[in-house]
This record gives C-alpha cells, structure tokens and sequence, in this order.
C-alpha cells in the first residue's frame, strides 16, 4: 500500500484489527471533499480489491480519531467478518439497459388529440387511471427485461431499479453478483446477448467491487458510520475494510 495513494493525494495507512485489515487516509477538515476525493476513494478501493475482500465504506465516512476508528471497528467487528464471508471472492457486474417507452410514446400520440389535462371531475379520474395504467405498463414490461437478463446471466444475486431518461426511454440499473472466476464467462455472454437482442441498448461495466451488496447487507446495521463534523485537525477518513483473498 506504500504506493497508494488516498484522498488529496494522502498516505494510505493499514490500521490491523484481529482478521481485518482498515484501510484510511488522514483528512484536513478544511478541505471540502470534492469529485475528485471520490474519484480517490474508489481508486483506493479498486487497488485493494485486486488483492482482497474488500467492504467499501461510503464515501466522506470520516472519524474524528484513531479511537473512534478502533471502536467502531471492534463494534462491529462480527458483522464485517460475516459480510465477508458472504461476498469472499465475489464481483459486480453492472449492466444499463436502455429500453424504448413504448407505454410513453402511445401516450404521447394520443395526449396531441384530447384538450388540456383537468385538475378535477371527470377528467381529472380519467387522467389518473390513464397514468396508473402507464405505471403498471412500463413495471411489467421492466419485470420482463430484468427477468430475462437474469435468466441469461444467472447472477448469485441481483439489484435492480428502473427510471425514464429524459429522451423518453427507460433505464435498468442491474448490478450482478457473480463469482471473480466467472467474470470472463460472463463478459462472454453479454457479448453474444448484446447481438442478439435488438430492442433494447445494453452497455456493461466491471469486474467492480461488490459495492450494491455490501450496502445491501449493511443498510439496517451499524457497519457504516455516519459523516461527522471532525476537529480542526487531520483525521482518518475511512475507504474500507479487507482481509487477504
């Protein structure tokens, strides 16, 4: 880790506890974290990550002292090395598929034929039930896409979310779990799909750390803790936490 460096071009240092191995760099408070410090934080992790297990904190997760640092680490010692366990030897694959509105685009071609929407009566319940229908289309059609992705990829696990993008098509953020040793198998098959499938635009990112899991498993403990206000002196802001592959 000599040759890593952190946030603002700062030292990395290993802080040892029992199995794990916390990896920070000391942060002036003065300094307000920028795109680039996060730019820093994934950096460090992605290093880290080619040679370990590793659980990233969020990023701007600072502590006030070494102190604070070693109490929340043995706090939550159990559970760091149950999370572990669970992602030991795993990756992310991130897919972005992009996939045309038809539900939005029938809309659209009516909306130019009917009067200017209600704000009530009549009109105002047609409008609703019209959008809710909508709703339910483009949530059935983006349980159709994910569905098939999962089938083609068979992920050990999956997180899925769904927007519309301003040029009018819908977004699936898919982020799969799949094992390190698969990932050329995976790149593979997306190869293939990607050809195969011509309705929808599909772009693929990773092998990455299993950054959607990690926060998965940490969202209803205490593994992550929050920003705090540090003193006016450098402090330890932590990346993350590993143990040797």
């Amino acid at each position: 880790m000599v040759s890593v460096l952190g946030v603002s071009g700062n030292q990395v240092f290993l802080y040892p506890a029992s199995d794990l191995a916390v990896i920070v760099s000391e942060h002036n408070p003065l300094e307000a974290l920028s795109q680039k410090s996060g730019v820093d934080h994934a950096r460090v992790i992605a290093d880290c990550f080619q040679h370990s297990t590793v659980l990233p904190f969020r990023f701007g997760t600072v502590f006030n002292d070494d102190e604070s640092l070693r109490k929340s680490i043995r706090s939550n010692q159990r559970q760091f090395l149950g999370n572990i366990d669970k992602l030991r030897g795993k990756a992310e694959m991130h897919l972005k598929i992009f996939v045309d509105d038809c539900c939005g685009r029938e809309f659209a071609r009516d909306a130019e034929s009917r009067p200017a929407p209600e704000t009530a009566g009549r009109g105002y319940l047609t409008n609703l039930r019209e959008s809710a229908a909508r709703t339910r289309g483009r949530q059935t059609r983006a349980r159709a896409v994910s569905f098939q992705m999962h089938r083609l990829f068979m992920p050990l696990d999956e997180e899925v979310s769904c927007r519309l993008t301003e040029n009018g098509k819908m977004l699936l953020d898919i982020a799969h779990l799949i094992d390190r040793k698969h990932v050329e198998r995976y790149l593979n098959k997306f190869a293939t799909t990607s050809a195969t499938i011509h309705e929808c635009h599909m772009q693929l990112s990773g092998p990455w750390p299993p950054y959607h899991f990690v926060h998965r498993l940490t969202r209803n403990g205490h593994a992550q803790p929050q920003p705090v206000t540090p003193p006016p002196v450098p402090a330890p802001i932590l990346t993350t936490v590993s143990v040797p592959a």
